[in-house]
């Protein structure tokens, strides 16, 4: 049980307070596709189909956290959590990553406008590392016993080193080759942004895996999640508009230089 709470809301806030940056996302990115060139809209076109998926699975994880969860008042004075007996469904938060962690990494390749070539191999490897990452780390987020969440998390684990590398170093010369100090100040941010968001995920999945169990467990381990998500999605989404439109900027002007 959770005690100390000051209200009847469920202390799954991420859920709540991350939709309104879904939702501000979600028509910024729209708007956005019209200020800059046609090379970099499919890159915000995908911004716009993560926001979509990423709404939709937190409106349904917050109903199952309502469901699973009930808030009453202790003797009149502070609130606390207690299980209905429904089971929670995090089930839809691997869902969602399943579907966007690939093209949050695709996204990035676009907007960094690499050789034809490069693009579609590091899209392929990275998609489908992370996918794999994702796929390996619920077996052991719906186990009970933590040498087998431990298992998993440490295969999990091996797709992420290679996707945070790739991120971290193996990008490292494209961005240097970015058309201006502004671009690639920006690529560096969207990368390193992505790496620290990313660095907080397996910690969280260690919550249950060292023995914590209940209520309080799910809510650090949601709240911890939705503010990786939050930082991954909205915040790497206004990054990944800003370099395209950046980059648009300097391509532009570039065309209107005389000859």
């Amino acid at each position: 049980m959770v005690s100390a709470m000051r209200s009847g809301t469920p202390p799954i806030m991420g859920s709540r307070s991350a939709s309104p940056l879904w939702a501000l996302q979600l028509s910024s990115s729209g708007c956005s596709c019209q200020t800059v060139t046609k090379s970099y809209r499919t890159a915000l076109t995908i911004t716009g189909i993560v926001t979509l998926i990423a709404t939709y699975h937190y409106i349904r994880i917050f109903n199952s956290w309502s469901e699973a969860f009930t808030v009453a008042s202790k003797d009149g004075g502070d609130y606390e959590v207690k299980l209905t007996g429904a089971p929670f469904n995090d089930g839809y938060r691997y869902v969602d990553w399943l579907l966007t962690v690939p093209l949050l990494l695709i996204e990035l390749i676009l907007v960094m406008k690499l050789p034809q070539a490069e693009t579609v191999s590091l899209s392929w490897k990275l998609g489908l590392a992370s996918a794999l990452m994702v796929a390996l780390g619920y077996p052991g987020e719906i186990q009970e016993d933590l040498s087998v969440r431990w298992f998993w998390w440490c295969l999990s684990m091996i797709p992420f080193c290679y996707v945070v590398f790739t991120l971290a170093v193996g990008l490292a010369e494209a961005t240097s080759k970015q058309p201006s100090p502004a671009a690639a100040s920006l690529a560096s941010a969207a990368r390193y942004l992505t790496v620290f968001s990313w660095l907080t995920y397996p910690f969280v999945y260690m919550v249950k895996s060292v023995g914590l169990a209940g209520p309080a467990a799910t809510m650090y381990e949601q709240v911890g999640y939705s503010i990786a998500d939050v930082m991954a999605k909205a915040v790497f989404g206004v990054l990944i508009w800003a370099l395209a439109a950046e980059k648009s900027a300097v391509e532009e002007s570039g065309k209107l230089l005389p000859n």
